[in-house]
């Protein structure tokens, strides 16, 4: 079973991958520093530190789907 307070969900819009919203600092519209060809290889397993380039809080990506990554961290709030 995913642990739903380690996933956060996100968007590609035109090649770009976007969160609505930073986990961390609630800023909008967060541009990604991921390619979409990453996203498959993190699917088969490869882990990726991301760095929200807004506030350059750090999360290691474990897994995704179509629309969420998963991340070894919580990133919902109770």
């Amino acid at each position: 079973m995913i642990p739903f307070e380690k996933t956060w969900p996100y968007d590609i819009v035109m090649g770009d991958i976007y969160v609505q919203s930073c986990p961390f600092c609630d800023h909008e519209n967060v541009l990604l520093p991921l390619k979409t060809k990453e996203l498959k290889l993190i699917h088969e397993g490869m882990k990726k530190l991301l760095v929200f380039p807004c506030c350059h809080n750090k999360v290691t990506l474990v897994d995704c789907d179509a629309d969420y990554l998963l991340s070894d961290t919580t990133l919902r709030r109770h």
